[in-house]
């Protein structure tokens, strides 16, 4: 029996998976998507989200990738609950390795959604209490922290970034850095001092985040003095950079020096073919919305680039519909 090949073979199933999903299937192109063993990505460990639009009342991270995987399958796209371990991009079709398995998986077009974590200090708690006042993204959770006492770790401009914007919400925002000088750009770091809510913390590290239930505080080591002092606060953000999942792609795709892959045009990487959404490629944003905008446009642009290529016979290109119809895509949006 000849091996399948599918149109398009998605990596990676948080919101810039799921959603390049549901418009490749829904463009009448054979989709699969390799969900990984731990499916819907980084809002999973989000209790409240609030800030995507449609759910007036918030919703819960798990809930929303349950019904944006269940959104996307509705439409035919198969879900495979496997890592990908290894890629060829060498030729077509694209071949793709799932953890433990001798046949790759082959492929027309792959879209890679892979997404980026938070890098973290490695300390216990920040697992425990993620969601109960850890986090990674201040403009994803300030809201929750309206007149309240947060910790932010970090030196670099993001740090700035992040402890500037949650001044908007909290009482008292504490910027905790092991050194006495910032790597931030000046003029970051002169806003920063010049906020009245900003206190700073120097040459000092965090030890450990108090708390059982939801941050209640944590403790840090001054790295020249050994004191540790304990400074009550309700939020701990930590902004010392993210990490893209792109290692197995290296060697494949052209990355910068931080591993986020380039798009050379739209969302197409530097291999026809091949298309990267999603947080895997946006070191700005980071948003589920924006990675949600990226999965659309990548499987917009896998459809019309197979088509290109005489290879989507039977798709309907969702750029083009208006109020028309057919039997399984029904009315498109837009």
């Amino acid at each position: 029996m000849a091996q399948k090949t599918y149109d398009v073979v998605i990596i990676g199933s948080g919101p810039a998976g799921y959603t390049s999903a549901l418009y490749a299937s829904r463009a009448n192109l054979e989709t699969a998507v390799f969900q990984g063993f731990e499916s819907g990505g980084q809002l999973m460990l989000t209790s409240d989200v609030e800030n995507f639009p449609g759910y007036k009342d918030g919703v819960e991270g798990p809930e929303m990738m349950d019904e944006l995987e269940a959104q996307a399958a509705r439409f035919g796209a198969e879900m495979l609950p496997d890592n990908v371990e290894r890629v060829d991009f060498s030729e077509r079709p694209f071949k793709l390795w799932a953890e433990g398995e001798d046949e790759p998986t082959l492929a027309k077009a792959v879209v890679i959604a892979t997404g980026a974590k938070a890098k973290w200090l490695g300390l216990e708690k920040e697992q425990h209490l993620m969601g109960k006042g850890v986090s990674g993204c201040a403009t994803c959770d300030g809201f929750f922290f309206r007149e309240k006492k947060v910790a932010v770790v970090g030196g670099g401009d993001t740090a700035m970034e992040e402890a500037l914007f949650l001044t908007k919400f909290a009482s008292e925002v504490f910027l905790i850095h092991r050194r006495d000088e910032f790597r931030a750009s000046k003029i970051m770091v002169e806003r920063a001092r010049n906020n009245p809510k900003m206190t700073f913390v120097l040459d000092s590290e965090v030890e450990d985040i108090l708390g059982e239930n939801s941050v209640e505080g944590v403790r840090v080591k001054n790295v020249k003095t050994g004191e540790e002092t304990e400074i009550a606060v309700e939020g701990f953000f930590t902004a010392i950079g993210h990490e893209p999942a792109t290692a197995i792609f290296k060697g494949q795709v052209e990355m910068d020096g931080a591993g986020y892959i380039l798009q050379k045009e739209h969302t197409m990487t530097s291999v026809p073919g091949v298309f990267a959404a999603g947080d895997v490629s946006d070191t700005r944003y980071r948003q589920a919305v924006t990675a949600a905008g990226d999965g659309c446009r990548s499987a917009i642009d896998a459809e019309r680039w197979l088509e290109e290529q005489g290879e989507a016979e039977n798709a309907i290109d969702p750029g083009s519909w208006t109020a028309e119809k057919d039997e399984k895509a029904g009315v498109w949006a837009g």
